[in-house]
């Protein structure tokens, strides 16, 4: 059995991930960051786009601003490992 650790996690899954809990990307600018707003909460996801995987402190914090548990994408993480089998 493969465990999900979230140290691993890619921008493309991050990016499905939010896509999946109503998140919508925010245009910002010629940066190295994507934004994305979530209704109903006061902040935003970013993270920077040449870091990959995406540091899972940041993910952590992002994933608190939106009122999301890490076992929600833990949990979304495997059904989607499970889909490419």
């Amino acid at each position: 059995m493969s465990t999900v650790k979230l140290s691993n996690v890619t921008i493309t899954e991050f990016e499905g991930f939010l896509l999946s809990v109503g998140c919508q990307q925010v245009e910002c600018g010629n940066t190295g960051h994507r934004k994305w707003r979530k209704p109903g909460c006061l902040r935003s996801v970013v993270y920077q786009t040449h870091i990959e995987p995406i540091p899972e402190f940041i993910i952590c914090n992002n994933l608190r601003n939106i009122n999301v548990t890490k076992k929600r994408l833990k949990d979304w993480l495997k059904s989607q490992h499970k889909k490419e089998k």
